[in-house]
């Protein structure tokens, strides 16, 4: 059976490097986000965090005066039943999901996260994804104009 040996002046030297590296190969394999400051209208002035996951904006749980100062309730509804299938944003979407659970994949990163009922969720044009719908969705999007 082979063994490593390593010279005892290197020891502490290996059990300081070691950890760091499993580390730095743990933070490399999750997605990166960073939070983003939007601010409310009106007399709501505090500022509201918004989540971005590779160019995807994410805010959970909106306040009732967002969702009607962009007039959610008057965008189109789209839904469908559990199911995975690719897809690509030809237009810059906002959306409102009322219910159900999907994990998103975005082509050319690694990992996924989860979106779900509550979510307001913009993804910009051009973004391709694969969508997974875990449980049944319902949701209001909105579309820019190009």
């Amino acid at each position: 059976m082979a063994s490593c040996y390593f010279p005892s002046k290197f020891r502490p030297l290996l059990l300081l490097a070691l950890p760091a590296l499993l580390l730095s190969c743990l933070l490399l394999s999750v997605p990166r986000s960073k939070k983003v400051a939007m601010s409310k209208s009106g007399a709501e002035e505090e500022a509201r965090l918004v989540t971005e996951i590779h160019g995807v904006k994410i805010e959970k749980s909106p306040p009732q005066s967002k969702l009607d100062e962009l007039g959610v309730a008057n965008w189109p509804k789209w839904g469908c039943g559990p199911s995975k299938f690719p897809w690509t944003f030809e237009s810059t979407e906002t959306m409102y999901l009322l219910e159900g659970k999907v994990i998103v994949y975005i082509d050319g990163h690694d990992g996924s996260f989860e979106i779900g009922g509550g979510d307001l969720v913009v993804f910009p044009k051009g973004m391709k994804i694969v969508w997974d719908v875990v449980e049944a969705v319902n949701k209001h999007y909105s579309l820019e104009k190009n």
